[in-house]
């Protein structure tokens, strides 16, 4: 039925379109003294009534035969258009309609200032129209957080202060807790998930996902090996541990990097960042973002040594120094032995001298006992 109306709606505008470009076409081939020699009816004469008629004829069956094709068009159209808006929130969805009406009516205010203008005044109206409603709908959407900042009242609770709102909404935004890819991949955040260590909501921003999925999809075996690892994780924790995970579609497209995407997001939620990246650690720190570092966890966990205690290691290879042996512990701490070189691959009884404690982790030194 709809099929049908769309179809009777176009081939209506392609008649008035035939009859308009006859209308324009014709007196450029028939001379006007031709055109109104002949019989008169209603005010129209009668080469002028059949041209129009012709148009419209014309135009109608040209609509009759695209409409079809013309309905296809307007159908996968409007299906994008439904996808887009699926993607979107319904915050993004009104803010862009604000933003676009915005932009509108500013671009009427200047269009009726600039009409006066020679040559090119009557088409900036749509100029500024284009402009406006885009820059409209792109900084609303993109500013909207800041945006609902600025009328806390309006937006808020009534009966409710300013800081009571905050008070509130603090210890939701704080239960966020953001993942970057080199921890997804690590995997040692599942254990953890699985201990019952981490609470709250674990979220997922798009641009996260998109790179695991690069990386899945990759034509290097390691780095597909890698990917896939990660997506597997992240289905491991929604399932299997009853954590909510939840995918957060906002994108910062003013900012190319990864991390530095994340870095902002966490800002925007008040979350924290969970990470075993150095860099991305420190970078955190440095803007005010709180980060939860796998790796500082890991060092935290491991067991505690003083100076004179006693221990067993086996001797597995030299140390960077002439006569040293290098042995390890369960947990990975390297344990460098002082003459350790001579008892290579020999299980012996040391006691620590000094306990090194750097970024990348613990180090013990001891010796023979």
């Amino acid at each position: 039925m709809l099929e049908k109306v769309l179809r009777f709606f176009i081939v209506v505008l392609a008649a008035i379109f035939g009859l308009a470009i006859m209308q324009l076409i014709i007196p450029l081939i028939i001379s006007a003294e031709y055109l109104d020699i002949n019989l008169n009816i209603f005010g129209i004469t009668l080469a002028r009534l059949v041209i129009g008629f012709l148009g419209i004829i014309f135009g109608g069956i040209l609509g009759y035969i695209v409409s079809p094709y013309l309905i296809i068009l307007l159908k996968r159209f409007s299906t994008w258009v439904e996808n887009q808006l699926n993607k979107m929130k319904i915050h993004d969805v009104l803010a862009g309609v604000c933003g676009l009406a915005i932009g509108l009516i500013i671009a009427n205010l200047l269009g009726a200032a600039f009409s006066g203008v020679p040559l090119v005044g009557s088409y900036l109206p749509i100029v500024f129209s284009i402009v406006l409603g885009y820059l409209g709908i792109h900084i609303t959407i993109k500013k909207r957080d800041e945006i609902v900042a600025l009328f806390p009242r309006l937006f808020g609770e009534p009966g409710k202060d300013k800081k009571s709102v905050v008070k509130e909404l603090q210890p939701a935004k704080e239960a966020y807790k953001l993942l970057d890819t080199s921890v997804i991949i690590d995997g040692r955040i599942a254990d953890i998930c699985q201990s019952g260590f981490i609470e709250g909501t674990l979220l997922i921003p798009v641009f996260v996902l998109e790179e695991l999925q690069h990386i899945a999809d990759s034509a290097d075996l390691l780095k597909r090996t890698r990917g896939r690892r990660g997506l597997d994780i992240l289905k491991r924790i929604q399932t299997d541990f009853g954590m909510f995970v939840q995918i957060d579609e906002r994108d910062f497209d003013d900012i190319n990097e990864v991390d530095s995407k994340l870095i902002k997001l966490a800002q925007v939620v008040g979350g924290k960042i969970i990470t075993n990246d150095y860099n991305l650690n420190k970078v955190a720190d440095l803007q005010g973002v709180a980060v939860l570092n796998i790796n500082e966890l890991a060092n935290a966990l491991k067991p505690v040594v003083i100076p004179g205690e006693a221990m067993t290691v086996t001797v597995v290879k030299d140390g960077k120094e002439q006569g040293q042996g290098v042995a390890y512990l369960d947990d990975g701490t390297m344990i460098v032995v002082e003459g350790g070189r001579k008892f290579l691959n020999t299980t012996l009884p040391v006691t620590v001298t000094s306990v090194l404690q750097t970024a990348a982790g613990r180090m013990i030194f001891a010796k023979p006992k």
